[in-house]
């Protein structure tokens, strides 16, 4: 490198994206908005009392230079304002920068079996209008995309004169995450192998990722800094787990991880919707439909043993609207089965896992379906295979 060059990147040794290879050729496109997601995301956590250039050019790596020509451009994108100045311990005093919440949002959506609910949040994740509606997923496709797609129109009305960065929609499982498109979902095979990404975008001229519900609710969590690595368990009108897992949502080879709710706990139970019998969902689902919480908490704690020995993971958190209805109840019963299976050399660490829970019912995944959209803004968003 010549004397007194800046690196190609701006950088003093900042951190590649992830699956770059330092020896091989940067895409500097990428690099470039690799490193304005640094930025964004610092100045996200530095929240209304703002951050200055000095500071992101400590934490990031990027060199002072980088980080005018960044933030500069924030500026001119209407991301970032002066938040004014800073008293410094030599020299004049530092400008102070901020991240503007409400230049542009995002939409989270969650489609249920049997409702909506849909949310526009801003660049924070702070939710600034909400909607719910009923829906009949069994309906024809046309009809559900039309009840979307009105959902998403009445929430963008709400800041009309701002950008919508796109669209996260959170669904019933399994599904292909990378293509959008669904799989056989319990009790309604028609949607196996429909293009819901591709559909809404059409529909709504917006951006749309597509995911499980869960793992939107499990992404959401561990962006709040929920700490290590954790299960997120969803009880509603289906049950499904969203793992995280080395910091990052675990989808797996074919994005299929997390159906928890079809792990056989009884070879002879119930038949399931999946076709299966004994499923955890059927003995959840069953036993509060006859009004047994606690045979319906012990069930899943079963389900959540099994996930602690088998993960080692720190913390369970529990979700949904079933569990809503009585979160005590459910704590209690979780946590003593997983404490019952470590007291009798089960494994999984017993005591040391908490299990607590997400609150707000079915909100938590629409809240997380536009986080898909935000995370990569953010540069925040990742992912085990």
């Amino acid at each position: 490198m010549v004397k007194g060059s800046e690196p190609l990147n701006g950088s003093r040794g900042v951190a590649l994206p992830a699956g770059t290879k330092s020896q091989a050729g940067v895409n500097l496109p990428a690099l470039r908005h690799h490193n304005a997601a640094l930025v964004l995301d610092l100045l996200r956590a530095a929240g209304a009392e703002g951050i200055s250039r000095l500071e992101l050019a400590e934490r990031t790596g990027l060199t002072p230079q980088a980080v005018s020509k960044i933030t500069a451009r924030l500026r001119t994108e209407g991301l970032v304002v002066t938040a004014g100045l800073r008293p410094s311990t030599g020299g004049k005093p530092r400008t102070v920068l901020r991240l503007v919440p409400d230049a542009q949002f995002a939409v989270g959506l969650h489609l249920d079996r049997d409702g909506l609910t849909a949310v526009l949040v801003d660049l924070a994740g702070r939710p600034v209008a909400v909607t719910t509606a009923p829906l009949d997923f069994g309906a024809p496709a046309e009809q559900v995309l039309a009840d979307a797609a009105d959902a998403v129109r009445d929430l963008s009305a709400a800041e009309p004169h701002k950008p919508v960065l796109g669209l996260g929609v959170a669904v019933p499982g399994p599904l292909d995450h990378r293509d959008g498109v669904l799989h056989r979902v319990t009790g309604f095979p028609q949607w196996d192998g429909f293009p819901l990404r591709d559909a809404l975008a059409e529909r709504t001229g917006l951006p749309v990722t597509v995911d499980k519900d869960t793992n939107a609710a499990a992404l959401a969590l561990s962006l709040s800094g929920l700490p290590g690595d954790f299960a997120y368990l969803h009880l509603g009108t289906g049950l499904g787990a969203g793992l995280v897992l080395g910091g990052a949502v675990h989808r797996g080879a074919r994005t299929g991880a997390g159906e928890f709710g079809h792990q056989t706990l009884q070879l002879d139970g119930p038949l399931c919707g999946c076709g299966g019998r004994g499923c955890i969902e059927a003995l959840c689902l069953a036993a509060e439909a006859r009004g047994d919480r606690a045979e319906a908490a012990r069930v899943l704690g079963a389900g959540a043993a099994n996930l602690v020995g088998l993960l080692d993971i720190d913390r369970v958190v529990l979700g949904g609207r079933t569990v809503a209805a009585d979160e005590d109840a459910y704590v209690r019963g979780v946590r003593a089965v997983i404490e019952e299976r470590a007291a009798r050399g089960g494994g999984g660490g017993g005591g040391s896992v908490t299990v607590t829970v997400a609150g707000g019912g079915d909100r938590p995944v629409a809240e997380g379906a536009a986080q898909l959209v935000l995370a990569p803004v953010f540069g925040r968003v990742g992912e085990r295979g």
